[in-house]
């Protein structure tokens, strides 16, 4: 039986058409952060303290925290970003130490914690990918273009267009030769007006890389 359920969570597979304004699953918990154009946040997930430049998108299940998400990032189900450290320096590492009321004790909860949390930001790239359940650790930079496995944790920087997998994550191959990647970073194609890249986008679609730098390097 063919079954068609119309608006499913995948944004593809519901053939929804993307916006100026960000789409937002309405199951999606969003506290303090900034989506910028076509950007997409599937079911069920949390989001705080984080900006998701213009074309993102993270499909579901998806928890991020104190994050610079860059233009055309591709985030698969499952994927976290930059869970949160516990204090493991102190005499206990539990919440109560920190989210105190919480637990019924008078003393206000701890700012101290929550600040250092948000120094250690994760800086993600434009047009990466990462795989589905993949962890960023935090404090890590994700250079552009970068592929990072399903399954991953990612506990190092990763350099540009590098391809990272594993426990932890280790680069394993880059996906061009270092001109050509060097070149893809001068030509900073995330950075073109939306109708320019609709005019290259049969190109995207057809070209290599070095093909493609070949083509529109300035």
């Amino acid at each position: 039986m063919r079954i068609n359920q119309g608006d499913g969570i995948d944004p593809w597979t519901a053939k929804r058409t993307l916006s100026e304004r960000p789409e937002i699953d309405p199951s999606a918990i969003i506290r303090e952060s900034e989506f910028g154009r076509y950007t997409y946040v599937g079911a069920d997930c949390f989001i705080a303290d984080t900006v998701m430049e213009d074309y993102g998108y993270a499909m579901g299940g998806n928890q991020i925290a104190h994050a610079t998400l860059g233009k055309f990032c591709n985030i698969a189900s499952g994927v976290r970003i930059n869970p949160s450290n516990h204090p493991w320096f102190r005499a206990t590492q539990h919440h109560f130490t920190y989210r105190s009321r919480s637990y019924g004790f008078a003393l206000e909860d701890d700012a101290e914690v929550f600040a250092w949390r948000r120094q250690d930001a994760v800086a993600i790239g434009p047009d990466v990918w990462l795989g589905h359940n993949a962890i960023v650790m935090p404090g890590v930079t994700i250079g552009a273009g970068v592929a990072v496995g399903s399954g991953s944790i990612v506990t190092k920087d990763i350099p540009p267009y590098a391809i990272a997998v594993g426990v932890p994550a280790r680069v394993i191959r880059f996906r061009a030769e270092p001109s050509v990647i060097e070149a893809m970073q001068r030509l900073c194609w995330w950075d073109w007006s939306h109708a320019a890249i609709e005019a290259a986008l049969p190109d995207m679609r057809r070209l290599e890389m070095a093909a493609f730098v070949a083509k529109y390097a300035r």
